[in-house]
């Protein structure tokens, strides 16, 4: 759970934290490090979109 609330609070930083823990198998590092990067790359492009639509709104808030 700790890893997961890391993650949450700090994105990809957390995959040091994975790959220099000693209790996880090396395919549950791995299966970490895929989801780290594919959640990362997915709320990112979300975000990329959030803010292409709320520059369109303010374009056309401040057009005259």
């Amino acid at each position: 759970w700790g890893l997961i609330i890391i993650f949450l609070c700090v994105g990809p930083f957390v995959l040091p934290l994975i790959w220099f823990n000693p209790y996880l198998k090396k395919k549950a590092k791995v299966i970490g490090t895929f989801a780290v990067l594919i959640s990362f790359y997915l709320i990112t492009i979300l975000f990329i979109k959030s803010l292409k639509i709320i520059f369109q709104y303010y374009r056309t808030l401040f057009t005259f």
